[in-house]
């Protein structure tokens, strides 16, 4: 099993992630099953799509204002 990135897991865990893996699994099993049409299924994966397109915007944008970020102390200090 692959280790666990602290890093994002709020991030997965608030979007539930999981969930929408969870869904698209079930979505592929009932497309086989004949229990959803093949253009619901391609709706649903856009979707999907865009719901990891966002989790990773959303971590490079915390990745940039973190690296250059300081502590309120440290601010306070530079401005006396």
């Amino acid at each position: 099993m692959a280790e666990r990135d602290y890093v994002s897991t709020p991030v997965s865990d608030e979007l539930s992630l999981k969930d929408t893996i969870a869904g698209l699994s079930q979505d592929l099993k009932d497309l086989r099953a004949g229990k959803i049409s093949p253009a619901e299924a391609h709706a649903r994966a856009a979707l999907a799509k865009q719901i990891w397109n966002g989790a990773r915007i959303y971590l490079q944008a915390i990745k940039t204002i973190q690296q250059d970020a300081k502590p309120v102390n440290g601010i306070e200090k530079e401005k006396k």
